[in-house]
C-alpha cells in the first residue's frame, strides 16, 4: 500500500491531518492482519478541504456537464483496470466474501456509466410566455460545494453514487467515508486523481465525529448527503437546520419478506438466505424480518433452517466461505446482544445464535448465521435494525395481518413478497410502507439507474442512484429574455 493512501487529499495533494493524530485499520477477518494507521482528521483540515473546493467551484461549475463526464468515464475506466486490487482491499478491509467486494466494483462503475451518460440529460424545458417576444425556460445550477459522508458497508458503491452525480452536477466535494474503510475511499480518490480531475474539485478527509461535525458546520457546505444510522442522520440534519443546509440522508432498516400460503417456498427461501445473510446482514435493505403466514411455517422454517445451518462462516477471500465476518467487534457483541434480546422476549433460536469458533479460523468477528422463530411482532428484534446475520421469524395468519405486521415498524427502505397471486402482488405492491419493492426475487439493492430510496425514518431528501438524485446536487432556475 502506498504511503499517500493514509492521508488525506486536499487541493490534489495527499498531506497528513494538521494533528498528526492516526487511527489503526484491522482486518475484521483476521486481528493479526493490520492494515495500516490513516490519519486523523479534526476541524482545521475540513476547513482546509471545504476552502479547496470552494475555490475549484468556478471553474469546475463553467465546464459543463459534458465535459465533467469525461472525467467519470476515465475513472470507470480505470477502475476496471484496478477491478482485482480494488476488490480485494474491499474484502480485507471490510471484510465481506471477495465475489460480493467484485460485485460492488461492479456496481460502482454501473454507477459511473449511468450518471456520465446523464450529462446530455442534464437540462431544462421551454415553456409558453404571457407575454409577445419572449423566451421562458428552466434550468440547473450545482448547489456549491457538498459534503459527502458514507459508511462501512460498502465502502467503494455509495461513495461513487455520492460523488458521480456531485461532479456531473458541476459540484465541488468533500468526501467524509467512514474511519473503518479509509483505504477503499482512498483508492476512489486515487482513480479520479489518475483520470486527471483538477485539485481541489475532489477532496478525502478520512476521520470520525469531529471530521464530521466540522462539515457540517462549515457555513460553505452548501449540501450534506449522508448513508448511516437514523440518529446520526437526524443529528446532521438538526446541525444545519438553522442555516437551512441541504440534506440527503438515507438511513435505517428493517426490512420485511412475507410469504404467502401460496408462496414458491424454495424461491423464497433463497432470496431469504440471500437477503439476510449476504454480507453478513450489513446492508440497509437487507432481509431482516421474515413475516410467514402459519399454514406454510412449519415447512417454511424446516427449509430455511436447513440451509442457513449448512452456511459456512469464514474469511471474506476464502473460496470456501459463504457468510463473512461483521466489520468490527461492536458489531459482533450488537448481533448477540440482539439475540440475547430476542430470547428474553420469548423467541427461540432455531441455528446459529453465538460466534462462530473453529480451529481452522484466525481470532476475528465471525458470527453465525441466526434463525429466531416465534418473535413477537412488537419486540425490539422485530422492530429495531440490527446489522447483522440476524433473522427473525415472525407469525402471521393471513395476507392482511402480514402486511400490517410488515408496516408495524418506523422504518421503511425495502419491501418484498413472495406470492402466486398478481392480485397480492399488485396490493402489496401498493401497500408497502417502503421505498424499495420486490416481488419473488431477493429484497435487497436496486438498478443503478432506478431510485436507491426509502420512506418513513429511512429516507429524508431525494433518492440516490437516479434521474431523481439532481433534485439534491443542482436547484432549479427559470429565465424569461424579451427580444
Amino acid at each position: 500500500m502506498s504511503q499517500h493512501l493514509r492521508l488525506n487529499f486536499i487541493d490534489g495533494q495527499w498531506v497528513p491531518a494538521e494533528s498528526g493524530q492516526v487511527r489503526e485499520n484491522v482486518n475484521p477477518a483476521d486481528f493479526a492482519d493490520v492494515i495500516g494507521e490513516f490519519t486523523e482528521s479534526g476541524g482545521v483540515d475540513v476547513d482546509q478541504a471545504v476552502d479547496a473546493a470552494a475555490a475549484a467551484l468556478p471553474s469546475w461549475r463553467g465546464r459543463g456537464p459534458i465535459e465533467r463526464a469525461a472525467y467519470l468515464t476515465a475513472a470507470g475506466r480505470i477502475l476496471g483496470e484496478r477491478a482485482a486490487e480494488v476488490a480485494a482491499v474491499i474484502t480485507r478491509e471490510q471484510g465481506k466474501l471477495l465475489s460480493e467486494a467484485r460485485g460492488e466494483v461492479n456496481r460502482a462503475r454501473a454507477v459511473l456509466e449511468f450518471t456520465a451518460g446523464q450529462a446530455r440529460l442534464l437540462g431544462g424545458v421551454t415553456a409558453p410566455a404571457e407575454e409577445e417576444r419572449t423566451f421562458a425556460y428552466t434550468f440547473r445550477k450545482p448547489i456549491g460545494v457538498v459534503g459527502l459522508v458514507s459508511p462501512w458497508n460498502f465502502p467503494l458503491a455509495i461513495p461513487m453514487w455520492k460523488v458521480a452525480p456531485a461532479l456531473l452536477s458541476g459540484c465541488t466535494a468533500v468526501l467524509k467515508p467512514s474511519p473503518l474503510t479509509p483505504l477503499t475511499s482512498a483508492l476512489l480518490v486515487e482513480i479520479f486523481q489518475q483520470a486527471g480531475l483538477p485539485g481541489g474539485v475532489l477532496n478525502l478527509v478520512q476521520g470520525d465525529v469531529a471530521a464530521g461535525e466540522a462539515l457540517v458546520a462549515n457555513p460553505a457546505v452548501a449540501g450534506i448527503s449522508f448513508t448511516g444510522s437514523l440518529p446520526v442522520g437526524t443529528a446532521i440534519h438538526a446541525g444545519g437546520a438553522h442555516r437551512l443546509l441541504r440534506t440527503q440522508l438515507e438511513l435505517g432498516g428493517k426490512n420485511a419478506l412475507i410469504v404467502c400460503d401460496d408462496a414458491d417456498l424454495a424461491k423464497a427461501v433463497d432470496a431469504v438466505v440471500h437477503g439476510a445473510f449476504g454480507q453478513a446482514g450489513q446492508r440497509c435493505s437487507a432481509t431482516s424480518r421474515v413475516v410467514v403466514d402459519v399454514r406454510v411455517r412449519e415447512e417454511f422454517l424446516d427449509r430455511l433452517v436447513g440451509q442457513v445451518a449448512g452456511l459456512r462462516v469464514g474469511p471474506g477471500y476464502d473460496p470456501a466461505s459463504r457468510i463473512c465476518p461483521v466489520v468490527n467487534t461492536a458489531r459482533t457483541e450488537a448481533a448477540l446482544a440482539a439475540v440475547a434480546g430476542a430470547q428474553r422476549d420469548g423467541g427461540k433460536v432455531l441455528c446459529g445464535g453465538g460466534r462462530e469458533r473453529r480451529d481452522d479460523l484466525p481470532e476475528g468477528c465471525y458470527v453465525q448465521p441466526t434463525v429466531i422463530r416465534d418473535v413477537p411482532w412488537d419486540s425490539e428484534l422485530a422492530q429495531e435494525e440490527v446489522f447483522g446475520p440476524v433473522l427473525a421469524v415472525v407469525d402471521a395468519d393471513g395476507f392482511d395481518e402480514a402486511m400490517t405486521i410488515a408496516n408495524s415498524v418506523r422504518y421503511g427502505m425495502s419491501g418484498t413478497v413472495f406470492t402466486a397471486s398478481q392480485s397480492r402482488a399488485f396490493e402489496a405492491i401498493d401497500r408497502f410502507e417502503a421505498g424499495m419493492l420486490h416481488v419473488n426475487r431477493p429484497g435487497v439493492g436496486a438498478y443503478a439507474h432506478l431510485p436507491h430510496v426509502g420512506s418513513k425514518a429511512s429516507q429524508y431528501g431525494p433518492p440516490e442512484c437516479s434521474p431523481e438524485v439532481w433534485d439534491f446536487y443542482t436547484e432549479w432556475h427559470s429565465a424569461c429574455i424579451a427580444y
